[in-house]
């Protein structure tokens, strides 16, 4: 018992850090398939580096995962929602187009003026004219060949006959 005591007094007192042991990386030493000697540096807790490394790649892999799929879908939901505020604007204008109109309308002389263009209706009293505008003529009837056949097929006709 005196040799344990011994060895604890012997040791440095300071902070808590000081007290504890840093375990440092050790060197394994195992045989390949080929038979020779292979080191491998073991590191905390007695993983090895590329032990380690795999681990570390597939959580980085995961958190990955974890911070895509919600990060899509965050924005495709805002490209619908820009889309949606963006027709629900273009329905907001039309329904303000259509009030206008719909005021315009109210009016009574508007109503006659409209029914007058569009109708063709006449009020009590009044003579209406139609304007009748002659007919254009019929290509069998003219005999004016500038006005019928198209200005290249005279010149190439010109050109294959020879000269008059």
């Amino acid at each position: 018992m005196r040799g344990k005591r011994a060895r604890r007094t012997a040791r440095p007192t300071g902070t808590g850090a000081s007290r504890r042991r840093v375990r440092e990386p050790q060197l394994e030493r195992t045989r390949s398939r080929a038979g020779s000697v292979v080191a491998a540096t073991t590191g905390m807790l007695g993983v090895s580096s590329t032990r380690r490394a795999a681990v570390l790649a597939i959580v980085v892999c995961a958190l990955a995962l974890t911070v895509v799929v919600p990060l899509r879908n965050y924005v495709a939901q805002q490209q619908e929602l820009a889309a949606v505020s963006e027709q629900q604007e273009a329905l907001a204008a039309e329904v303000d187009e259509l009030r206008r109109e719909r005021t315009r309308l109210a009016d009574p002389a508007v109503i006659a003026a409209e029914a007058r263009s569009r109708l063709g209706y006449v009020a009590p009293g009044e003579t209406p004219y139609v304007v009748q505008l002659p007919e254009p003529p019929d290509a069998e009837t003219v005999e004016d060949p500038f006005l019928t056949e198209p200005w290249y097929r005279r010149l190439w006709r010109d050109v294959s006959e020879g000269p008059p």
